[in-house]
């Protein structure tokens, strides 16, 4: 990578730091959960790992004190950047009575917090496209210059609310960024069981929007091409439908066996591409991360990481008349 790469893009040395540092902390509190879930203090964990390039390129190239984000259950780099915390995200997994998405109620990554402009996802893949574009109809409608964010995987993208959504943001022309984190798999079904064209992409020609696939991996690249969707978004161009290829690092999720159906060579061959690592490569070739800097770094996220462990496994769990609460009109 040429050293003035990131300068190129309009982003400062500082800039590029922060965004390591949040993949790194979206890494570390990845793993963190892991060991909780395997040690029986949290339930289920469906992991980032692979996608945190992907997440922090894109969260970065946004407007996080205007824009809507509309996130899928891996999204932790995006939700952290917008400003979810680390001890709010520990809250949802041991799903106690303060995690601000849903209260204890949903499984983690069901992602939802007002005052960060982040929309709530449900279990059922997909339906936040449709939402994407309504609040983007909204937006146009009451001439406003946000845009709204939306992300999900390969799998999603063959369900009808990908369609739906997406054909009714390029009809109107609706400021909607939808992003593909293509990981070549919908939980265990490959690529190519999936799609009959070669790309997701290539399916933002039946809508009417642009449309492009770039290395998830890098970081620089996708906030290159969200930061150009998002203004082309503003100028009134419509939509963009973006694919990044990643890699999913881990099974699906803490309830999935993966060796049943990919090899242990393909994940190895995966891991060389980690943008974790990749990224930090690029920031030390330049001169920017130091091993001071990085030990530095992983001190202060250790300590972030294990101050929110031990809060979020000692607050209380919801009363049980909770459970009535948001329903019926309680």
């Amino acid at each position: 990578m040429p050293k003035n790469r990131h300068q190129s893009l309009g982003l400062t040395d500082q800039d590029v730091l922060n965004m390591y540092e949040t993949m790194l902390l979206a890494r570390k509190v990845d793993e963190r959960m892991w060991l909780l879930n395997r040690a029986g203090k949290i339930p289920f964990v469906i992991s980032c790992q692979g996608h945190e390039g992907a997440q922090v390129g894109a969260a970065f190239a946004l407007d996080k004190t205007k824009d809507y984000i509309l996130p899928y259950y891996r999204d932790v780099g995006v939700v952290l950047h917008f400003g979810m915390t680390v001890k709010e995200l520990m809250l949802s997994a041991f799903a106690k009575a303060e995690d601000p998405n849903s209260g204890g109620r949903q499984m983690p990554g069901h992602f939802g917090q007002k005052k960060n402009r982040i929309v709530t996802g449900s279990s059922p893949v997909t339906t936040q496209v449709p939402h994407a574009a309504g609040i983007a109809l909204a937006g146009k409608i009451d001439k406003k210059d946000f845009v709204t964010f939306v992300s999900f995987g390969e799998g999603s993208s063959n369900q009808g609310d990908f369609h739906e959504g997406a054909n009714f943001a390029g009809v109107h022309k609706l400021p909607v960024i939808l992003m593909c984190e293509n990981n070549q798999y919908a939980i265990s079904v490959p690529i190519q069981k999936q799609l009959a064209c070669e790309k997701v992409s290539d399916r933002a020609a039946g809508y009417g929007m642009h449309g492009l696939t770039v290395d998830g991996n890098d970081p620089l690249e996708v906030y290159k091409v969200v930061k150009e969707a998002r203004e082309r978004a503003v100028r009134g161009e419509g939509p963009t439908l973006v694919e990044t290829l990643v890699h999913r690092l881990t099974p699906h999720s803490s309830d999935d066996d993966d060796r049943s159906y990919r090899t242990r060579e393909e994940i190895e061959e995966a891991k060389k591409k980690d943008p974790i690592y990749t990224f930090a490569s690029y920031l030390k070739e330049i001169g920017l991360l130091t091993e001071e800097l990085e030990q530095n770094m992983q001190t202060k996220i250790a300590s972030i990481i294990d101050e929110a462990t031990d809060y979020a496994e000692n607050a209380p769990y919801a009363a049980p008349e909770h459970a009535l609460k948001h329903v019926y009109g309680n």
